[in-house]
């Protein structure tokens, strides 16, 4: 079952919008930043994906655990810290179809600050705001099945990766389908839905809009929750979208080299064989040229081993 949403005439012009600025990145292979940047644009994920969730620490602290420095601060603070460190460190290793996966994750996130990290609730569980109940989440035992349902939709449904991502997103905060950690899983599995189309958006703070704009956040899941479907979400999360890439000016990005795809696939690929169909499958803005002189070097440097010839290569990651 597809989660309900409506395609509006802004959501269209935000995905025009939001695709050009993808489309100029992809278009000169601008899709890595500097060392530096990447860094200090994970820093700021994973402090703001926290605030927003009450932790108190500031991007000077976080950079300090990274640094393996040690702080004054609350040991819960510096925990959900180290946790979403060692999350983003295995960024490479989720699969966005994969429940067992997003499950795996959680469990990584979660390690130490609740009683069963990686496991669903099969309890009821409420959000409050102040004094009030922002919202009820649906009852244990329905959780299983919308959690089903809801990866159905992500590995069946045709519609845009950037659409099916922010559909995702509400509809986990929606089920919450865990005791705590819902809001950060929602967000860093909208990020691995998207780079697995988009491969900038592995480095892009977009927790840093929300966390910049989180009333409105928060607003916009209250709509959502109130009209029964998630266009209003949608809408809300391309406008922060096309904001964070609004703020990454293209001097700040460098090529793409084709040792770089060589190590991100070997990642993806995790010692699998492969083809070249499947390497360009991984990579759709490269062209057959370009494929084949990456395997060719690969194999030259004795990285791959190549069985096969021609349209029949098999390759093969070298154990290291």
């Amino acid at each position: 079952m597809t989660p309900p949403y409506q395609i509006t005439n802004s959501i269209l012009q935000l995905i025009a919008s939001v695709s050009e600025k993808i489309g100029a990145i992809n278009a000169t292979h601008l899709q890595k930043a500097p060392a530096t940047l990447r860094k200090t644009n994970r820093i700021k994920t994973i402090q703001s994906s926290l605030e927003i969730e009450g932790n108190t620490l500031t991007e000077e602290q976080v950079t300090a655990i990274l640094n393996n420095k040690r702080i004054l601060a609350p040991q819960k603070d510096i925990l959900e810290v180290k946790n979403a460190i060692a999350l983003y460190d295995a960024i490479q290793e989720f699969k966005p179809n994969s429940q067992t996966s997003f499950l795996k994750a959680h469990k990584i996130l979660m390690q130490g600050l609740i009683a069963a990290p990686g496991k669903i609730r099969n309890t009821g569980v409420g959000i409050v705001n102040g004094s009030k109940i922002a919202h009820i989440a649906p009852p244990g035992q329905m959780v299983k099945p919308l959690l089903n349902e809801l990866f159905t939709y992500l590995k069946s449904n045709k519609d845009l990766p950037l659409i099916k991502s922010c559909v995702f997103h509400y509809e986990i905060e929606f089920i919450h389908p865990f005791i705590d950690g819902n809001g950060r899983m929602g967000r860093f599995w909208q990020t691995i839905i998207l780079k697995e189309h988009y491969p900038i958006f592995e480095f892009l703070p977009i927790e840093a809009v929300v966390k910049k704009r989180q009333q409105d956040y928060y607003k916009a899941l209250s709509i959502a929750d109130k009209s029964g479907n998630s266009t209003v979400f949608i809408e809300f999360m391309l406008t922060v979208i096309e904001e964070t890439l609004n703020e990454l000016s293209l001097n700040q990005l460098v090529p793409i080299k084709g040792k770089d795809r060589i190590t991100q696939f070997a990642a993806f690929i995790k010692g699998a064989s492969f083809s070249r169909k499947i390497y360009l499958a991984h990579f759709k803005n490269i062209s057959v040229a370009t494929a084949s002189r990456d395997l060719k070097e690969a194999v030259e440097a004795g990285i791959l081993k190549k069985g096969g010839d021609k349209n029949t290569s098999v390759y093969k990651f070298k154990k290291t």
